[in-house]
């Protein structure tokens, strides 16, 4: 496990792309194990080729927004492999209004290995954050002292190193401070370290994926 803090995030207030992130909701799901076509597969999602770059991904989305109308109905969803703790990971990255992964496709890619996501509404807003692990939902949270899942304390001690506030009296330190936290998480967890670098020379593979009602 590598020793990440949300120092190391400190960029992503000036970043272009979070900003759009934020504004529009996208979904940030790290896979261990599955390779990028298959993951789009449980994804149910039809292939649509490749992209170059997160500029390209968020033009397919926007190609998509306007020919529905700007609905959520579906969204495009990029995926790429990256070097992680353990091996390779998939990385998967879309603007869906923050709807997130469905829970079903996250227990079929975690299954025998991990998935982390997190996720933004873009709207109300709401940032959520899931850790799978064998198939099961390990920890959930929105704000980092309300848990939930099978071991919702099992984090509580690497929530502290990177950054966030755990006590009862914990106020709202900001989204990027918080979103920082989230990212460090993330690579506690995986050992991939998310940069522009990384979103901007990736190549991703395309899905085109038919949303679901946001689950209870």
């Amino acid at each position: 496990m590598t020793s990440v803090t949300a120092h190391d995030y400190a960029w992503i207030p000036s970043s272009p792309f979070f900003r759009y992130a934020l504004e529009a909701g996208y979904t940030l799901t790290l896979v261990r194990g599955v390779a990028p076509g298959e993951v789009l597969r449980v994804m149910e999602a039809e292939p649509r080729g490749t992209c170059t770059g997160v500029d390209a991904l968020i033009e397919q989305q926007e190609e998509l927004f306007e020919a529905t109308d700007y609905s959520y109905e579906s969204f495009i969803a990029g995926a790429f492999t990256v070097p992680g703790a353990g091996g390779d990971w998939t990385l998967v990255l879309h603007f869906d209004g923050g709807a997130a992964m469905q829970s079903r496709f996250l227990e079929a890619l975690s299954a025998g290995g991990r998935a982390v996501v997190h996720s933004s509404n873009g709207g109300k807003p709401i940032h959520l954050f899931h850790w799978y692990e064998d198939g099961k939902l390990r920890t959930t949270f929105e704000g980092p002292t309300a848990r939930n899942g099978s071991a919702p304390d099992a984090l509580n001690s690497v929530m502290r190193e990177v950054g966030f506030n755990l006590s009862d009296d914990a106020g709202h330190t900001g989204v990027y401070v918080d979103k920082a936290s989230v990212l460090a998480l993330a690579e506690r967890l995986t050992g991939v370290r998310v940069t522009e670098e990384l979103l901007h020379d990736a190549e991703y593979q395309l899905g085109h994926v038919l949303d679901e009602p946001v689950e209870e």
